[in-house]
Formats: structure tokens, sequence, C-alpha cells
């Protein structure tokens, strides 16, 4: 008896093996195709750009560091806390002091980051 259950239990185990390993070749053989229909144009590369989109850490940084100026001036206002805005202008102000260069610097990287490439268009002199 415990041989019969042993000898189906190695068969089941080998049927699923079996299984996984065909399911991972048809998955490599789909995404090869895939492949080739990009590098050939029949298809877009929205997949890839998802992709990349999606495993990026950065935009959450950036999020982060552009709402937390309008976080501590929201803070200012409904605790009261004057010095609070008193700092964040400050800031603003130090900010305005770097050079030209940085400040375009940090304004491509967030551009780069969001996809705003577009939206220098209202920048460029006519």
């Amino acid at each position: 008896m415990w041989f019969n259950l042993l000898g189906m239990a190695v068969k089941t185990g080998a049927e699923v093996y079996k299984n996984r390993q065909e399911t991972k070749k048809l998955e490599s053989l789909a995404e090869k195709n895939h492949m080739a229909k990009m590098a050939s144009g029949e298809i877009n590369y929205q997949k890839a750009v998802m992709t990349n989109q999606n495993q990026g850490w950065k935009d959450e940084l950036v999020l982060i560091i552009v709402v937390l100026p309008i976080v501590v001036l929201a803070w200012s206002v409904f605790s009261g806390d004057p010095q609070a805005k008193e700092k964040l202008d400050l800031f603003f102000q130090y900010f305005n002091n770097f050079p030209e260069f940085y400040k375009w610097l940090v304004l491509g990287i967030f551009g780069s980051i969001y996809g705003l490439k577009p939206g220098m268009d209202l920048f460029k002199k006519k």
C-alpha cells in the first residue's frame, strides 16, 4: 500500500516538474516571438516601457521631494507655526541662489523621470 502511494506521489511530482519545464519553455518562446515582433515594428514597445516604468523607485523619491515643500507649507498654515513658513521661504531663497545650470539640471531630471519633455516647449525662446 505504501509503495503504491509512494509510486503515485513520484509520478505526480514528475508530472508537475515536466509541466513546469514545459511552461517555462513556452513562456520563453512567447517572449522571444514578442521581442521579434517589437524589433520588426509589428507591435509597439509598450510592454518594455511599462516594465521599465513599474520597476523604478526614483519616481516615488522625486514625488516625495516635490511634495515635501507643499506639506511643510500646509503644516505651517494649519498648525499656526509661522517659523515653518519662514524656513520654507528661506529654503526657496537659498535654492534660487544656486547656479543656473544646477536648476536646469534638477528640472531636466524631474522632466526625464516624469516624461515632461513636451512641457519644455514653454520655456524655449521664440
